[in-house]
């Protein structure tokens, strides 16, 4: 997924990744729980991925902590 949102610096809206990864829309805000900037519990947030708001959008958006986990080549699915 990271490798995936490198590639589109302004974003992917969740449908299409959704689309791309082949995966049910829970399937991937699971994922993007465990990745993202939020904290769950006591465990602090890797922050790879940040979801914004676009109007009535939702964009996954690699952050530059997912770049630098791309860059030392442990790359994230």
């Amino acid at each position: 997924m990271l490798a995936m949102l490198a590639g589109e610096p302004g974003g992917v809206s969740l449908p299409r990744l959704c689309k791309r990864l082949g995966v049910r829309m829970s399937v991937l805000l699971r994922e993007l729980a465990w990745i993202g900037e939020d904290a769950i519990g006591d465990h602090p947030a890797p922050g790879w991925v940040r979801v914004e708001a676009h109007g009535e959008s939702s964009l996954a958006v690699l952050t530059e902590r997912g770049r630098e986990r791309l860059r030392s080549g442990r790359d994230a699915d």
